[in-house]
């Protein structure tokens, strides 16, 4: 993760789940088991805008698509597909 977050080992967040909840409402927490990284916790607040980025985004691609001109159901759901599917 490039961002230092928090940080909750999986026996703590469970043991000590009031806190975690506490302090997600203040920032993300990553939690932890093994040593590695598996969740990062946010508030509804943060997931709320995380959301609202995502749809502004999707909706200038949308307006991008318009612009160019549009393609047909097939070549839709094959692009989508391919962006669903693509690995990081």
């Amino acid at each position: 993760m490039g961002l230092k977050l928090k940080s909750f080992s999986a026996k703590e967040a469970k043991d000590e789940f009031g806190r975690l909840l506490d302090t997600a409402r203040q920032e993300p927490v990553e939690i932890k088991k093994n040593g590695r990284s598996v969740a990062v916790l946010v508030s509804s607040e943060e997931y709320q805008r995380l959301e609202a980025i995502e749809d502004a985004w999707w909706g200038r691609q949308a307006e991008e698509a318009i612009k160019e001109g549009t393609i047909g159901e097939k070549e839709s759901e094959k692009k989508l597909a391919q962006w669903l599917n693509a690995k990081d």
